[in-house]
């Protein structure tokens, strides 16, 4: 699983000003209480001295330090089950001046040894579906609101299609990861359903904990384009986002001006995520053999061979709607 540099730097950056609003709350706290109880804080002080009081009896004497660390722990032992008392007795719990992480799984580091933690996970989401949500409408495009009645009624061939394409979908977003299909190619006229469907499946799975990242086929070959001749540093950080999330969706192939270069970068894109098995999610208003005539033989094929097809198929659901 990786996540966007984008992405991951501003969960980081959450997850930092969380351990600074705890660490400022543990000071106020303690603030408080030194002031109702000044022992507290003398005891606080001893405390913090005993671990360097130790080593250094130890050094200075040469000797065992054994007998002087045990004697040290003891005296710890009683400072700290003092402290508790007087909390206590004045009414504070005995972790009251303890910091208070809102992960105890990590104590809101981000990660549990070299894995990354739940809690920096759910900020990557939270982060990735801001940046998606500027381009889809995650909200009100959802598998439960797709409407079924905007391709006719139930014995109609556009509705039964749609219904397979739209349980297609649903069950493809729900397993990511695990469901048998990896790719997907949408194909139809504009205004069936295709941009709908890819909002939803970006959304369940980018909520599942996944890297997803949507864009336009106009702006992606644009990207690499830059990328290859001006090696500018968006366009470089651009196509390492394209080739290494863990769900490509790629809209409106065909929307762009084909050239030798687009031919090219396309089977790259492709056969470069096929090969890393990543999965890619391609939506085109071209049909199969308009795909063959406008990009390479190469391309063509590994789109027929590698992806699940989806006929998207009815009328033009804007124009239902506007009416």
């Amino acid at each position: 699983m990786s996540y966007e540099p984008q992405v991951l730097r501003a969960a980081n950056q959450r997850l930092a000003q969380r351990r600074e609003k705890n660490e400022q709350d543990c000071a106020r706290r303690r603030q408080q209480v030194y002031a109702q109880l000044p022992r507290v804080q003398v005891i606080d002080q001893q405390l913090r001295q005993t671990v360097a009081l130790a080593a250094t009896t130890a050094l200075r004497t040469g000797e065992d330090p054994t007998q002087a660390i045990a004697a040290i722990r003891d005296k710890n032992l009683a400072l700290q089950q003092e402290r508790k008392n007087l909390l206590q007795k004045n009414g504070y719990s005995s972790n009251y001046l303890e910091e208070k992480p809102v992960c105890p799984v990590c104590k809101d580091t981000g990660w549990v040894g070299a894995q990354m933690c739940g809690c920096l996970k759910a900020l990557c989401t939270e982060e990735q579906n801001k940046l998606l949500s500027s381009l889809l409408d995650l909200q009100g495009q959802t598998f439960q609101r797709f409407q079924l009645d905007y391709y006719g009624p139930s014995y109609s061939q556009d509705r039964m299609q749609m219904e397979a394409v739209y349980n297609t979908c649903r069950r493809y977003a729900v397993g990511f990861g695990s469901f048998p299909i990896k790719n997907l190619l949408m194909t139809g006229t504009p205004g069936v359903g295709k941009t709908y469907l890819s909002a939803c499946i970006a959304g369940t799975v980018s909520g599942a904990g996944f890297s997803v990242v949507y864009d336009t086929a106009i702006h992606v070959f644009a990207q690499f384009e830059a990328e290859r001749f001006t090696r500018e540093p968006e366009a470089q950080q651009s196509a390492k986002r394209y080739l290494n999330c863990d769900l490509l969706i790629l809209d409106d192939l065909g929307s762009e001006m084909t050239t030798p270069f687009v031919q090219s970068a396309l089977y790259n894109l492709v056969n470069s995520r096929l090969i890393s098995s990543r999965a890619t999610v391609i939506s085109t208003n071209l049909t199969l053999e308009e795909i063959s005539g406008r990009y390479s033989m190469q391309a063509a094929s590994r789109l027929r061979g590698e992806y699940q097809l989806l006929q998207f198929q009815g009328p033009d659901i804007r124009q239902l709607k506007n009416r």
